[in-house]
């Protein structure tokens, strides 16, 4: 089943082309690894899957849903990681996490959200306010949400910024966690190897044109735009 379809998606900010005619699926149970130059149009992609942009043409499904005319139930079963980290200064981790899951209608319990920053390996710093937070400690936090809500089809912004090796390995294991549950993947990314260990297809998005290569070709490639 295609949980993300692109259809010949092209967007245009005032009188610049980001994006031309681009089409792209990714299946459920699958991570797609988009690569390619800054300015590429690898996050405004994402954002439109996200529906944050609206496409200047074209056309996307997100789980066989029209991406322009279902947008609120679209936004239901995604979830994206950006470069933002969209936090409560003043409210704590345990707090941010409340509020951003409370919107969604569910209320995790103490022993869920616990196991979630546990498993990100932020669970000593529940009560610490955000605002003192590293970057890294913010992306860690995004990732529990990501675990706690369970979306169908989750978008990853460059999911390895900001972490430290540790932190690597741990996005990884979380998107094997989304993948082996049936969800589905779309990251944008510049490392090759921790992509490597997760990444069913890869892609390379560079002036508009979407080329699929083999992840292992990915891997030992001298260039890849």
């Amino acid at each position: 089943m295609n949980a993300i379809l692109g259809t010949s998606l092209s967007k245009s900010f005032q009188h610049y082309q980001v994006l031309k005619e681009v089409s792209i699926s990714v299946q459920a149970g699958e991570c797609y690894a988009l690569f390619g130059p800054n300015g590429a149009g690898k996050t405004t992609l994402l954002r439109i899957f996200a529906t944050l942009h609206r496409p200047s043409s074209g056309s996307f499904e997100i789980m066989g849903m029209d991406g322009k005319r279902d947008r609120v139930k679209v936004r239901d079963v995604i979830y994206l990681i950006g470069h933002g980290s969209y936090l409560y200064d003043d409210l704590s981790v345990k707090e941010n996490i409340q509020f951003a899951i409370g919107i969604r209608g569910w209320n995790p319990t103490e022993a869920e959200i616990k196991k979630a920053l546990d498993q990100v390996g932020i669970g000593r710093f529940a009560r610490l306010r955000s605002r003192y937070l590293s970057a890294g400690m913010k992306k860690r936090l995004s990732i529990a949400k990501a675990l706690l809500i369970r979306p169908k089809v989750l978008f990853l912004d460059e999911g390895y910024a900001s972490l430290d090796e540790r932190g690597v390995g741990m996005m990884n294991e979380c998107i094997r966690s989304f993948t082996q549950a049936g969800s589905a993947v779309l990251m944008t990314t510049h490392d090759r190897g921790p992509t490597a260990d997760v990444a069913h297809r890869v892609g390379v998005l560079n002036r508009s044109v979407l080329t699929e290569i083999s992840v292992k070709d990915m891997v030992t490639a001298d260039a890849l735009f």
